[in-house]
């Protein structure tokens, strides 16, 4: 059999092709210059032009000799406060995580973190953490009881086992193995609300008794790490675990990029991978609010437009800039930048 070739027609298919591809590029580049960074991201995911890269701002500067710790709620103040004196030590971010969260662990008067915090069903105070450094490595327990630091244990899973989660009887034991101490972790105070809420069953949402302490460091060198740490959903079903234990829903960190941690209704932060996603949207170029409003955005998609609970999301970048949304009602988060630690309170997307 004989195949007749027209040379011509294939050398103009070639050069008609090749020059598509240029103009392909020509396009995307264009595009990339008249857009603003977020823009063309949005518009790419939508189907436009599919980026299969990370398009960080090259413009972004590391921050260093100027720690930043951000933390959720009116006490994260005094969490701040703990880590900084680990900073001004000379410590690095993950000593001053875990400092702030044990501070926050050890106040009888919070009923949502460590002791005191108000107790399951079945009247048992258990306790989840997790923490995350800036290599990557990161550590967790959850329904772990009788012991005060959560955190600190899960550090210990972190560096000194193969392991990134223990839960329940087998993270207690690890615990004492490693020298810490059963303490009674639940007080007369919660106790007592505990017996009022037995009379009535009336069910409690996270909103109505705040919850987590997620605390984000960066230290001098420029590098972040993370800690939370909750006693979870007051009078909860006796065994529930929510987001707070769980790398990538509770808190997530990459050094390269930054870090993100939640609050509210573990549920659903679990369902959309709420802090790996935060992260993820900034490292594609989203400002650090503008990310955790993007994650917020499809927890309200999936409730058809009115969630009727609380999530809020706080967010570090590599560069030392904040962010924090919130679903709903106002939602605050403490911030040491500078030297200063202020508390600010922001509004909920959806107002209250």
């Amino acid at each position: 059999m004989i195949i007749n070739i027209n040379y011509f027609d294939y050398y103009l298919s070639v050069k008609l092709i090749s020059i598509h591809i240029i103009n392909y590029f020509f396009l995307i580049n264009k595009m990339r210059s008249l857009m603003k960074r977020r823009d063309f991201i949005k518009v790419a995911s939508a189907g436009v032009i599919a980026p299969s890269t990370s398009f960080m701002e090259p413009s972004l500067k590391l921050n260093k000799n100027n720690p930043v710790v951000l933390s959720t709620w009116s006490f994260g103040l005094p969490a701040n406060e703990a880590a900084k004196t680990i900073l001004d030590k000379g410590g690095n971010s993950m000593d001053a995580a875990e400092e702030g969260a044990r501070l926050t662990e050890s106040d009888v008067t919070n009923n949502s973190v460590g002791i005191g915090g108000l107790p399951d069903e079945d009247g048992f105070v258990t306790l989840d953490s997790c923490v995350m450094d800036h290599t990557g490595n990161c550590g967790s327990v959850a329904f772990l009881q009788d012991i005060l630091h959560p955190v600190s244990v899960a550090r210990k899973v972190m560096e000194e086992t193969k392991h990134v989660m223990l839960v329940g009887k087998g993270a207690k034991k690890f615990a004492l193995s490693k020298g810490f101490k059963e303490k009674e972790l639940l007080t007369r105070k919660s106790k007592e609300e505990w017996e009022k809420w037995q009379k009535e069953r009336r069910e409690m949402t996270p909103h109505e008794t705040h919850d987590t302490i997620s605390i984000i460091v960066q230290d001098k060198n420029g590098d972040i790490s993370g800690a939370c740490t909750t006693s979870g959903w007051a009078y909860k079903m006796h065994g529930r675990v929510g987001d707070s234990p769980l790398i990538g829903a509770g808190l997530f960190v990459d050094n390269e990029v930054g870090a993100a941690a939640a609050t509210g209704l573990g549920e659903e932060v679990i369902k959309t991978n709420g802090s790996f996603l935060v992260v993820e949207l900034m490292r594609q170029g989203y400002d650090p609010t503008d990310a955790c409003e993007e994650a917020l955005k499809r927890v309200i998609k999936k409730h058809d437009g009115n969630p009727d609970f609380q999530i809020g999301y706080v967010a570090m970048r590599k560069d030392g800039k904040v962010g924090a949304a919130a679903l709903k009602w106002t939602f605050d988060y403490a911030l040491l930048k500078k030297g200063k630690n202020k508390l600010y309170t922001i509004n909920g997307m959806l107002g209250s």
